[in-house]
């Protein structure tokens, strides 16, 4: 093919580039400006406050300790052993929710043997919603209470592969005076032998939980519940129980998310706390999904929750603020289109540079002029200012992985971001056809959640 045929294709090329990178860039803008804004107000009003003394214990509290287990016999069993043995509490009891038809997991919570453990078995055979499981274990909550004649002073989620902190509850003691949720940072564990996807999630959990959840706090909008490491008063899990003692939707696949929104708008608080035990902080740990496969099933059921069912569901109350965060809680699906555009114009740019390189000077063949308009010194200049962005984003989520991992973990966050930005991606294409799969049937989509394991030293350490 003679060169010059090229000429016409190149010049779609530029214009569809043009295009794709105008599109991009109003979408990275504003999401950057979004970011910027969370930033400045942890700069200026959390950070401050980060050496601030926490208050006094009010006195022991009296904790029932939730785990909806649905086919999680390989993990239960440790998982239970090593928080009772870690919170070491007599004033704990740990109620375990398992189904009918799931026998080997409640063959291994009995297998426990502790007087502290109540095992609750769900009315349908799993897998029902998470929601629906939890549901139960807050009847039998209240059936406990009405055998020992004693109310539980606060009820604390977890999930069947968490490792708890031994002060977990000595933080609860301090803060749940006055406060209808306190939800301690929960900070996963990375896979050494996956690093890009277990890593990803140290990153984005050590930038939400140290910079967007405290933020929450201070403005006070709603603080989300991460579903683990959770403590809800009890009286206030009362309040929106309903006739069918039901506080959590069954409907829902981010029930956490949803009932701390049910909390606030009755005008009930909920706070992140952060608070260090001998220079470790007390969060929740666990693993998270090592592939990409299940990394997008578990990212894709919480865009559905919260992105799509939230806002049909919750749609957008209360003030700026908190109408704000729900705006950044709902972004996902719109960033990871503006990503696939970003990375489109990406590879268009490539081709031009390819076929560039093909229709060259030598070949005697003049190649279309760049473009020199006002637009395309916007663009040029667009282009630049999210260069600063992007550069301000990387640092910082780099920074709080540090913070929380260690230096060589902040610096491998920052190829880190591009794994994330895939998994995001994949998740929402997920998310919007899950949903749309559920409006058409007509019912929620089922609990789809990931296989877990339990960090090994703690197993042994169970074990004795």
């Amino acid at each position: 093919m003679n060169p010059a045929d090229w000429i016409p294709a190149l010049a779609l090329l530029a214009i569809l580039t043009r295009e794709l990178l105008w599109l991009a860039g109003v979408g990275i803008l504003l999401s950057g400006i979004d970011d910027l804004a969370m930033d400045l107000l942890w700069f200026a009003r959390v950070l401050p406050q980060r050496n601030a003394p926490p208050p006094p214990p009010a006195g022991r509290g009296h904790y029932a300790v939730l785990v909806p287990a649905w086919d999680e016999s390989e993990v239960i069993g440790a998982m239970v052993r090593a928080t009772l043995a870690r919170l070491g509490r007599g004033d704990v009891t740990l109620f375990v929710g398992t189904y009918p038809n799931d026998p080997a997991t409640r063959e291994a919570v009995l297998a426990v043997g502790d007087p502290r453990v109540r095992l609750v078995e769900t009315s349908r055979p799993g897998p029902t919603s998470k929601a629906d499981c939890l549901n139960h274990l807050w009847r039998g909550v209240k059936a406990e209470e009405a055998r020992a004649g004693r109310r539980f002073t606060a009820i604390v989620l977890h999930d069947a592969e968490d490792l708890v902190h031994p002060s977990e509850l000595d933080v609860f003691d301090r803060f749940l005076p006055g406060l209808a949720l306190v939800q301690l940072p929960v900070v996963p564990l990375i896979d050494r032998a996956a690093r890009m996807v277990s890593g990803h999630y140290a990153d984005e959990f050590a930038e939400v939980h140290t910079r967007d959840m405290m933020v929450r706090g201070l403005l006070g909008a709603a603080v989300p519940s991460a579903g683990v490491g959770t403590a809800f008063a009890r009286d206030a899990l009362a309040a929106i129980e309903g006739p069918e003692e039901a506080p959590f939707n069954a409907a829902s696949l981010t029930e956490d998310y949803e009932i701390a929104h049910r909390l606030h708008a009755l005008g009930f608080r909920g706070r992140m706390v952060r608070v260090r035990k001998d220079g470790a902080l007390v969060a929740t740990r666990a693993y998270f999904p090592a592939t990409i496969e299940t990394a997008v099933r578990q990212k894709g059921r919480w865009l559905t929750g919260i992105a799509l069912a939230g806002w049909d569901q919750l749609g957008w109350p209360g003030g700026l603020a908190q109408r704000w965060l729900l705006l950044r809680d709902r972004k996902g699906l719109l960033t990871s289109a503006v990503t696939v555009l970003a990375y489109g114009a990406a590879a268009l740019m490539l081709a031009q540079l390819a076929l560039r390189a093909l229709v060259s000077e030598a070949a005697g063949v003049p190649l279309p002029p760049p473009a020199t308009g006002a637009a395309d010194s916007l663009l040029a200049a667009l282009l630049v200012l999210n260069g600063f962005f992007l550069l301000w984003r990387i640092g910082m989520r780099a920074m709080f992985t540090a913070r929380e991992h260690g230096p060589i973990e902040g610096l491998l966050a920052i190829p880190r971001a591009a794994a994330g930005n895939l998994v995001n991606a994949l998740a929402a294409l997920r998310a919007v056809s899950a949903y749309r799969r559920a409006l058409d049937r007509g019912t929620p989509p089922p609990w789809d959640k990931t296989a877990h394991r339990f960090p090994e030293p703690a197993a042994r350490a169970a074990h004795g």
